[in-house]
C-alpha cells in the first residue's frame, strides 16, 4: 500500500549536482601524516582529555571523556603517539581555534581490544544506549546531537514512528545517497537495533525520489517478516525536505509545535549513517573514528565519497581529490545552501563532516537595499517572517528579533536564494543568534556572581548573628556561674560566722562557769576550793614521781 504523502510550507526546487560525485565506489582515505581530534565535535558540552602528550594510543582507544550528559567521548582514530594537546583551528563558521588531541600516526593503523556484543536482543535498552553513548556516536546527517539520548524516550512516552533520514536534499552531498546503495543492508539492520532500543511501534526509511537505484536496493534487502513493520518510502525532491521538522510534515502529517521535539508527537528521527555507526559497535565493537564524506566541486579533478578517519585534515582530502588550487574559491564544510566557508583548508575532519565542497570563486554583487518583494517569506520552511527578522537582527534589537521566533529559523538559506537584492540574510541570522547566546551566558555568569554575592552577604550577617547570640549565651552562663560562685561564698562565709560565734558562746560559757562563783553558797564555795586543792596537790605529786625515771635515763 502506497503511503500518503504531506506538503510542508514553502521550499525550493534545486538542481541536485550529485553525480559529479557517485560515479566510483566509496574508497578508503590515506592516512595523513598528523591527526587533529577537537575535543568539540558535536552539540553539548566539550570532552575532556584522558591522555598526556607522550602517550601512544591504539585505534579505537577514548583518549577523551564526556562531561555532561549532553556530551560525548572522543576515540583515537588511527594508532600513534600523543603529540600535542593544544588550541588548533576548528571547522567553525566563527573561524576560531579550540583545544585538539594531535596524534601522530606510526603507520600500523592497530586497533585496541573490541568488544562486539553477541545479540543486542538480550539487552535491555538502558543498557543499549549505554554502549551507544560508550561509542562516542553522535547524529551523522550534520547536527551532532548525541545519539544515546535521541534513543531514549523517557519514560511514560510511546514512540510511535521511528524515522531513518535518507533524505539528503542538499545539492552536491551525496555520502547519504551513496551509503543506502552500498550497504542497504546493514542500514536495516543498524534501523533494527534502534528499533529495540525505543520499542518503536513502526518504522520508516525516507529518500529522495531522484535516488531509484536505492530505493530499489532497500527494498530488496528487506525480509519478509520485516515489512511489516518497515517502509521504504520516497518523497519529492524538494529542499529542505532533509530537515526533521520539514520530514516528519511529510511522513506523517504532523507540525511539531514551537518549542516542542518530536519525542513529544511519539515520533523519533535518525539519520541512515547514524544507522551503520550504530551496527558497527554491536557487529564488531568499533567506536565512531571514521565516516563517509563527500569531495566534491568543479575544482576538483576526482570527487567522489571517501571513507575517512575523523580528524584528517581536509588539506589532506582535497589532495586527493585533485584539488585544482589555481581556481581559488571558498572551500566549503557542508553544501552551498547551509555549509559555511572554513577560514584554512588545514582544518581536521570531525564527526559533522558530511560534505567538504570547493567551488571556483564566484563574482557577486554587493547586497542592495531590500525591495519589500516578499519571496523571503514565500519560500521559508518554518513560515517566519525573514524580512523582518533581517531588520530587527541589523538593528541589533536583539529582543524583538525573537519576538519573530528568531530560533525557528533552521538556517536552510532559502530566503538568501531568491532575494533580488542579494542580501545574506542568513549570516544575519547567525550573528543575531550568536548574539543572544553571548548575551545569555554574560546574563549567567552575572546571575551566578551575583547569587554568590547574596549568599556571601547572607553568610556574613548570619554569621555575625550566630557570633552575637554565642556572646549573649557566653555572658549569660558567665553571670550564671558568677551568682552562683557568690551564692556559695555567701553560704561558705555564714557557716564560718556561725562556727566562730558558736566557739566565742563556748568560750564564754566556760568563762562564765569558771569564773561566776559569787551566787554560790559559802558550803559550795568551800568544796570547789577543796577541789581545786586536790587537783593541785596530785599534779605536784604526779610531778615528783616522773623526776626520777627521766635521770635515770639520761
Amino acid at each position: 500500500m502506497k503511503k500518503r504523502l504531506h506538503h510542508f510550507f514553502g521550499g525550493l526546487q534545486l538542481q541536485g549536482h550529485k553525480s559529479i560525485s557517485m560515479a566510483e565506489p566509496v574508497l578508503t582515505a590515506t592516512l595523513p601524516d598528523e591527526i587533529v581530534l577537537p575535543l568539540r565535535q558535536h552539540i553539548g558540552k566539550a570532552a575532556e582529555p584522558i591522555v598526556q602528550t607522550g602517550d601512544h594510543v591504539l585505534k579505537g582507544q577514548a583518549i577523551a571523556k564526556a562531561t555532561d550528559y549532553v556530551s560525548a567521548p572522543i576515540h583515537a582514530t588511527t594508532s600513534g603517539e600523543i603529540t600535542a594537546i593544544e588550541a588548533r583551528p576548528i571547522p567553525h563558521p566563527s573561524g576560531l581555534s579550540d583545544t585538539c588531541i594531535v596524534i601522530k600516526p606510526d603507520g600500523k593503523d592497530e586497533w585496541t581490544t573490541l568488544q562486539p556484543v553477541d545479540d543486542y536482543r538480550q539487552l535491555d535498552p538502558s543498557a543499549l544506549r549505554n554502549i551507544i553513548r560508550d561509542a562516542g556516536i553522535v547524529g551523522l546527517g550534520g547536527a551532532g546531537f548525541p545519539s544515546f539520548i535521541k534513543l531514549n524516550p523517557g519514560p511514560n512516552r510511546q514512540v510511535e514512528t521511528l524515522i531513518l533520514n535518507g533524505a539528503e536534499c542538499e545539492p552536491y552531498i551525496s555520502c547519504d545517497a551513496i551509503l543506502m546503495q552500498e550497504q542497504p543492508r546493514r542500514i536495516i539492520e543498524g534501523l533494527l537495533i534502534m528499533r529495540h532500543a525505543l520499542k518503536a511501534e513502526q518504522c520508516i526509511i525516507a529518500l529522495e525520489d531522484n535516488n531509484k537505484v536505492a530505493l530499489t536496493l532497500l527494498k530488496n534487502s528487506l525480509l519478509e517478516h520485516e515489512s511489516d513493520f518497515i517502509q521504504i518510502v520516497q518523497i519529492p525532491t524538494i529542499y529542505p525536505t532533509g530537515g526533521e521538522k520539514q520530514l516528519i510534515k511529510v511522513l506523517t502529517g504532523k507540525e511539531i509545535p514551537q518549542h516542542k521535539l518530536p519525542i513529544d508527537s511519539g515520533i523519533v528521527c535518525h539519520n541512515v549513517a547514524t544507522a551503520i555507526a550504530i551496527l558497527d559497535i554491536f557487529e564488531s565493537g568499533k567506536p565512531l573514528v571514521e565516516r563517509i564524506v563527500t569531495l566534491t566541486g568543479k575544482t576538483m579533478s576526482a570527487p567522489r565519497n571517501y571513507k575517512v578517519a575523523i580528524g584528517t585534515p581536509f588539506s589532506h582530502m582535497l589532495n586527493l581529490a585533485q584539488w585544482n588550487k589555481s581556481l581559488t574559491g571558498p572551500v566549503i564544510m557542508g553544501g552551498p545552501m547551509m555549509g559555511f566557508e572554513v577560514k584554512s583548508p588545514d582544518v581536521p575532519v570531525i564527526k559533522t563532516t558530511n560534505c567538504i565542497l570547493a567551488l571556483p570563486e564566484k563574482k557577486t554583487s554587493p547586497a542592495m537595499p531590500c525591495i519589500r518583494c516578499g519571496q523571503c517569506a514565500t519560500v521559508c520552511p518554518a513560515q517566519l517572517l525573514p524580512q523582518q527578522l533581517y531588520w530587527q537582527a541589523r538593528a541589533k534589537d536583539f529582543d524583538r528579533v525573537q519576538d519573530y521566533n528568531l530560533f525557528d529559523c533552521i538556517e536552510c538559506g532559502c530566503c538568501a536564494f531568491v532575494c533580488p537584492s542579494k542580501i545574506p540574510l542568513v549570516q544575519y541570522y547567525r550573528f543575531a543568534k550568536t548574539e543572544i547566546w553571548a548575551l545569555e551566558r554574560d546574563k549567567q555568569k552575572s546571575d551566578i556572581a551575583r547569587e554568590r554575592h547574596e549568599f556571601r552577604e547572607f553568610r556574613l550577617e548570619r554569621k555575625k548573628k550566630e557570633d552575637e547570640q554565642r556572646k549573649l549565651r557566653k555572658k549569660a552562663m558567665l553571670k550564671k556561674t558568677q551568682s552562683k560562685e557568690d551564692s556559695d561564698t555567701s553560704a561558705k562565709q555564714a557557716a564560718i560566722d556561725a562556727a566562730i560565734e558558736r566557739v566565742k558562746a563556748k568560750r564564754e560559757s566556760q568563762a562564765s562557769v569558771a569564773k561566776n562563783t559569787s551566787n554560790l553558797t559559802e558550803s559550795q564555795q568551800e568544796a570547789i576550793a577543796a577541789v581545786e586543792l586536790r587537783r593541785q596537790h596530785l599534779l605536784e605529786k604526779s610531778t615528783s614521781d616522773t623526776t626520777p625515771a627521766k635521770e635515770s635515763n639520761k
